[in-house]
């Protein structure tokens, strides 16, 4: 389940003082380009106020909530995609990424230096987007020249995936991504096949200065990312970094005064947590019982049986069935026995297509 999050933007955005909110890892962060030269990765737990809840419920000895990473990928400038600065290797570490949060400077600073010299969060995303546009546009380009000869000779194969490629080229020499070309599911498969930066899902993270951090809509910069996000079909989280790097060293009671002086509910980086947890098609299942009440993360589509292997090879190999009662009829019931007494406790076989909020007692036999 090693799926993770690529945190990209242009420099001096705010991408390591946020990774290091994140994760509380410590990467360097200075203001000049390139600080950040090797990707930083970091697991991060996903808050979940359901584990929290079945911690209530069941009184277990210990709470493990579940994780997944984020990696911190160095500043791309204009020219990425033709080696400029640090492009090849920024590109390659995009690359290994399976989603991408992008961080947008929403905010004015004159001590911190903007790479193009003003604050224009549109031109900084379509700075990013058209480099990453590029190298795929270089890629497929590529791919055509061998295809196409097999094309020629009216392979099959070759036929088909020809007219992906074209329409590809078609949509990168328009300025656009591949995830907002429309593809058949067949052609789909074929085009996630091909590895390129731009069909991985996008998510923007807008970092607001302090004084917006109560009223992010109020910020000009904001409502220009959102506008642009409508057309890219993409999700934006409103954060304040340098406020994040703080709330990250408290906790509990000292947390919570905090974001109530701040006028927010919970914190913008449990927000980004969550929103590129699902961005990467994710979901959580739990266990729950006096030793350990616990999340586990698997992709959404997982039958039982895979979901199984996500605890142990062995429960997977020899998966019986799987005692499954969703979190809110569990809830409700108020212990497992009520569960079953109001008949919400299920046995699920082998084709059973696990939910996220499920709560599973997996039987298994080796």
């Amino acid at each position: 389940m090693a799926l993770t999050a690529g945190i990209v933007g242009l420099p001096n955005v705010g991408k390591s003082t946020l990774f290091n909110a994140i994760t509380q890892a410590g990467a360097e962060s200075a203001n000049y380009p390139f600080c950040t030269i090797d990707p930083n990765v970091g697991i991060v737990e996903v808050p979940d106020e359901r584990l929290n809840k079945l911690t209530e419920l069941v009184q277990p000895k210990k709470t493990v909530p579940t994780t997944f990473e984020f990696t911190d990928i160095a500043g791309i400038v204009k020219g990425a995609s033709k080696g400029e600065g640090l492009g090849n290797k920024f590109l390659s570490h995009i690359r290994e990424v399976d989603a991408i949060c992008q961080v947008v400077r929403c905010f004015a600073d004159d001590n911190i230096t903007h790479v193009s010299g003003k604050v224009d969060p549109i031109s900084d995303i379509e700075t990013i987007n058209l480099e990453l546009i590029l190298a795929d546009l270089e890629s497929v380009e590529k791919r055509i020249a061998r295809v196409g000869k097999l094309a020629k000779q009216k392979d099959k194969d070759s036929v088909f995936e020809l007219e992906i490629l074209e329409k590809l080229k078609e949509a990168f020499e328009a300025d656009k991504p591949a995830r907002t070309v429309e593809f058949t599911e067949e052609q789909m498969k074929v085009a996630k096949g091909l590895h390129l930066l731009t069909i991985k899902p996008v998510l923007y993270v807008a970092n607001v200065g302090e004084d917006d951090v109560s009223d992010p809509n109020s910020n000009e910069y904001v409502q220009q990312v959102k506008e642009f996000a409508k057309n890219d079909n993409a999700e934006v989280i409103v954060i304040c970094a340098k406020i994040e790097s703080e709330i990250a060293e408290l906790e509990g009671e000292e947390k919570e005064m905090f974001l109530q002086e701040l006028g927010i509910e919970e914190s913008g980086l449990d927000q980004l947590i969550r929103s590129a947890y699902h961005l990467l098609g994710l979901a959580t299942y739990f266990t729950a019982g006096v030793q350990e009440v616990r999340a586990w993360t698997f992709r959404k589509g997982m039958k039982a049986p895979q979901c199984a292997g996500v605890i142990h090879s062995d429960f997977e190999r020899g998966f019986i069935r799987a005692e499954t009662v969703s979190y809110d009829d569990l809830l409700s019931a108020g212990n497992m026995v009520a569960a079953r007494e109001a008949g919400n406790v299920r046995l699920e076989g082998k084709e059973y297509i696990v939910q996220d909020g499920d709560v599973i007692h997996f039987r298994f036999n080796v």
